[in-house]
């Protein structure tokens, strides 16, 4: 028995460790539903405490080893200690593996934990539900949900229909099928097989469908990378330097249909630069462009500070920030721990978040639905903007990356955003990763990480809604419901039976 216990937890650290090697940069798709087999192996006949741990380990290797660009935008950007940035990177992943734990904990409490029922029912329908809530619970954090590590796979088809979390029930779903053809019996590995081709097969068939359709006439568009350092960017004496080099590069994009800077590409308050970008937009109109630019705004309420992207219409319109990052825009801590804040070299004052459903701004013949930096994250928020939005833009500054993988993964994300509302989306971001991204999610055109310059593409509005716009994420968290509700009826009556028949 301690020899089969230390072999689970060499089995659940391996596989945690290499999950990341699913997702961008690396892109093995393929290795994602293996990781998750060898967890759900792992599970199989274990009690709810040992799999709560075996699920906890699970989870922290693979959101530390995944999360671990923490360290950089805390400790090399924030310019936290040594000590205290460790700390932080530690303490999101081991919040996250929870949520894996209780998989296991829940599936070993009420549910079968081998055979078909448990790996192509209950473990897929259970992670689907942890993934959902650790989406929106304390605001939420869906970084590395498993669907999007098949935005390179067939199982993209299905973005549109089931959303990312209806890919994560299809990823897990599949690693239960791995499961029953290595471990199976006869018939269950038949019925994994037949789930396996038409999960694979449904999926290839739905790259070929399209839900949505284009309007209007095509359009040119340039996303401007300025990649100023983050170590300069927000220094007073950078200020004229950058509005020169935005300047430049906007001038250098005249003609194209729409210019899109990235979030708070000029660092200050719009009213305190108006006079120059206003000069800057008229200079581009005159030249047939639009522009949108990423900016802070005062708060006229509260006198903070708003995170905005302003079209240079006129009058110019203004898209706010809704959704902040804890700890990064807002401090969810009480008065007493600000001046603590202050002496940690971190903002003692929150960002006020915009309206919840704003609409989409009108700007070059587009509806544009607008999310500014990791609001992207968050694709049901976003659905209240559709049908009327024609196209997708989203602003980021992902220079507190570094040179790491967020990045990357940022855009992975992105691109699940783009086919789950079948429209392009332009992602304009100070440093990388730049990219037009299709309606299918694929990437048209990208720049390079943090060298400035100017992406340009001709790309597309469309109108009409695919089936996740029109429903988002409730039919696939009922269908996980009612699943789970299924195997708990047929746990409770199997029992029953067996109990009758001893007596």
């Amino acid at each position: 028995m301690a020899a089969r216990i230390r072999l689970d937890i060499a089995l659940v650290l391996g596989a945690g460790a290499v999950l990341p090697l699913a997702f961008a940069p690396f892109d093995f798709f393929w290795l994602a539903p293996l990781s998750y087999a060898a967890l759900l192996y792992a599970w199989g006949g274990a009690s709810p405490r040992r799999a709560f741990g075996l699920g906890f380990l699970y989870g922290l290797a693979s959101f530390l080893a995944g999360l671990h660009w923490i360290y950089v935008s805390v400790h090399d950007f924030g310019l936290l200690p040594v000590g205290t940035s460790v700390l932080l990177t530690v303490a999101l992943p081991t919040a996250l593996a929870v949520y894996v734990g209780a998989v296991g904990w829940v599936a070993a409490r009420w549910f079968p934990t081998a055979g078909l029922k448990a790996w192509l029912g209950v473990f897929p329908a259970l992670w689907v539900i942890a993934e959902w809530s650790r989406g929106w619970v304390l605001t939420g954090f869906g970084w590395l949900a498993a669907g999007y590590s098949q935005t390179d796979s067939w199982l993209m088809g299905f973005a549109p229909v089931v959303g990312v979390y209806g890919m994560s029930w299809l990823v897990v779903m599949l690693a239960g099928a791995a499961v029953a053809l290595v471990v199976g019996r006869a018939r269950q590995r038949a019925v994994a097989g037949a789930v396996l081709v038409a999960v694979l097969g449904i999926g290839w068939l739905h790259t070929t469908v399209r839900f949505t359709l284009p309007q209007g006439d095509p359009l040119t568009v340039a996303l401007v990378q300025g990649a100023v350092p983050q170590t300069l960017k927000w220094a007073p004496e950078q200020l004229t330097a950058t509005l020169a080099l935005y300047r430049r590069l906007t001038q250098a994009s005249h003609g194209h249909d729409l210019i899109v800077w990235p979030e708070a590409a000029i660092p200050e308050f719009y009213e305190n630069v108006a006079a120059p970008l206003e000069a800057i937009a008229r200079d581009a109109a005159a030249a047939g462009s639009a522009l949108m630019l990423g900016i802070l705004e005062r708060h006229a309420a509260t006198g903070t500070f708003q995170n905005v992207l302003v079209a240079m219409t006129d009058p110019p319109a203004v898209y706010v920030k809704r959704h902040l990052v804890p700890f990064g825009e807002y401090y969810p801590v009480p008065n007493f721990m600000r001046e603590r804040l202050r002496l940690m070299n971190l903002p003692s004052t929150d960002a006020a978040p915009g309206d919840a459903a704003q609409p989409p701004l009108a700007i070059a013949g587009q509806r544009v639905a607008v999310t500014i930096c990791y609001e992207d994250v968050f694709g049901a928020e976003q659905l209240h903007s559709l049908p009327e939005a024609t196209l997708l833009v989203n602003v980021s500054n992902d220079a507190w990356f570094g040179n790491s993988i967020a990045p990357h993964q940022h855009l992975q994300i992105a691109r699940v955003r783009a086919a789950e509302a079948g429209r392009y989306l332009l992602r304009s971001t100070n440093t990388g990763v730049s990219a037009v991204i299709d309606p299918a999610g694929g990437v048209v055109a990208t720049l390079p990480l943090f060298e400035p310059g100017v992406l340009t593409a001709t790309v597309q509005g469309y109108t009409g809604l695919t089936p996740y716009a029109r429903w988002g994420n409730t039919p696939v968290v009922l269908g996980m419901l009612l699943i789970l509700l299924g195997a708990r009826l047929a746990s409770n009556g199997l029992g029953a039976r067996r109990h009758s028949s001893s007596h």
